[in-house]
């Protein structure tokens, strides 16, 4: 049976126990495990900034963790705004998901990206004081991580373009993470992908 690992924000720790679910005839999931905590300050089981996934995959690496397929995300909080400065700036972000995918390389044969979701800029905003974001930094930071992507041959899945096909401020149950039934349809939409991957994907050598 395949194993499949997840790195990434609470929105994957929200549609996680769904996507294990459905991914559970055929692989076995696992993610980055932890306290939970605050969603809004990430730890443990969040992968947090791209910064803080990079720390994470060395810590794997020196461990000598591997999985057949990686599905990462990170993107929320590197766009946080607190004084008008993005928490990680674009140019560090991209230089950061490059160097993601050379260490997924450590230890995964496989390595899919998953699109940072949409943010509503008013609904963020009005509930949630302490720092802003923008849809159109996750527009800008999505395209510099599938520019990466695609230099460096790995899969892309379209988490993003999705989610908006669900609906609009329904769809939230807060400032940004989603309602239990959106949660369940992503992890439905992420499985078939990841299926359609496995199935079609040709084994490529360590990088």
């Amino acid at each position: 049976m395949k194993t499949i690992h997840v790195i990434g924000d609470s929105i994957s720790i929200h549609y996680g126990p769904y996507l294990a679910a459905y991914l559970a005839p055929y692989a076995h999931y696992s993610r980055k495990t932890g306290k939970i905590g605050n969603l809004d300050n990430p730890e443990g089981a969040n992968g947090g900034d791209s910064a803080m996934v990079l720390d994470y995959l060395r810590t794997c690496i020196d461990a000598g963790r591997h999985w057949d397929l990686l599905l990462i995300n990170c993107g929320l909080h590197d766009i946080k705004r607190y004084t008008g400065l993005r928490q990680i700036n674009p140019a560090a972000y991209e230089r950061n998901v490059s160097r993601i995918f050379d260490l997924a390389g450590h230890l995964s044969q496989r390595c899919l990206w998953l699109r940072t979701t949409p943010v509503i800029d008013a609904i963020h905003q009005a509930r949630m004081p302490d720092f802003q974001r923008f849809n159109a930094d996750v527009e800008i930071y999505n395209a510099l991580a599938d520019a990466v992507a695609a230099a460096k041959g790995a899969g892309v899945i379209d988490l993003y373009t999705f989610s908006q096909t669900l609906g609009g401020a329904e769809m939230y149950q807060d400032h940004v993470h989603f309602t239990p039934e959106v949660q369940q349809l992503q992890a439905a939409f992420i499985a078939g992908a990841v299926q359609a991957f496995l199935a079609t994907a040709p084994v490529s050598s360590k990088r």
